[in-house]
């Protein structure tokens, strides 16, 4: 089921991208919802998580280490991850590039997943959540291309597929790691989400004034969050088998 949440998300996303990939505002409310939701999973689920484990006091390095392996990404992907759309600027940006930058990104994100005993985990649908908007500007970055001929559309179908199995790949090399290492991956990707939650929540809006609807999304996205932390059981997110 988690591997299907995780793959369908994407197929999901990649599809309205095809479909309405020219509502960039449509993109850009998303992941604004999309980020508030995944900075409360970040500090409600994944940090609490990270700093009750018994392993070693040196965590934070691993918090911070996430956040600068999402800038080093990000000059693979060109910021695709907080929705800089490059439909006038394809030149400045390789496919090959792109989809290196978010594989990698995905995978790293499934690994704590080997360790989660809850379906439908905040953890997970913060994955989920987050894998939509991305995927959304995705398919509207590849299927609504100027050359958008059909010999186009088996590599961005490839650049899609291998997307959409990334996070289950690095669920499935996460089965393979000591369970005793899995608050140094949620630590992370606890910087990963950190990073990019924060980045899109504190862009500098048009001349700095109060833009009602971005606030208003991120409520919507901390408090669908936090029914989610109320409803789910509190036990630890990874179980040591």
């Amino acid at each position: 089921m988690t591997v299907l949440l995780l793959i369908l998300s994407v197929i999901a996303g990649a599809f309205l991208g095809k479909h309405f990939g020219k509502k960039e505002k449509l993109a850009k409310n998303l992941l604004i919802l999309s980020a508030g939701f995944l900075i409360t999973i970040c500090l409600n689920e994944v940090f609490p998580e990270v700093y009750t484990s018994e392993t070693g006091s040196n965590l934070g390095i691993f918090v911070i280490g996430g956040v600068l392996l999402q800038m080093i990404l990000e000059a693979l992907t060109k910021g695709f991850e907080h929705g800089h759309f490059h439909h006038h600027s394809e030149h400045n940006i390789l496919p090959v590039a792109l989809m290196v930058g978010l594989f990698i990104h995905a995978f790293i994100e499934g690994i704590p997943l080997a360790n989660e005993e809850h379906e439908f985990s905040p953890y997970l649908l913060g994955i989920v959540f987050h894998n939509l908007p991305i995927s959304f500007i995705l398919g509207a970055f590849l299927f609504n291309r100027k050359e958008g001929s059909k010999s186009n559309s088996y590599p961005s179908l490839l650049i899609v597929a291998l997307f959409a199995l990334a996070s289950p790949m690095g669920m499935l090399l996460g089965n393979y790691f000591n369970p005793d290492l899995q608050p140094y991956f949620l630590a992370i990707v606890g910087g990963i989400f950190l990073h990019i939650s924060s980045v899109i929540i504190f862009e500098s809006n048009k001349n700095h004034n109060i833009d009602w609807i971005k606030i208003g999304l991120v409520i919507v996205g901390v408090s669908l969050a936090l029914i989610m932390h109320l409803f789910h059981s509190h036990s630890p997110m990874g179980h040591h088998h």
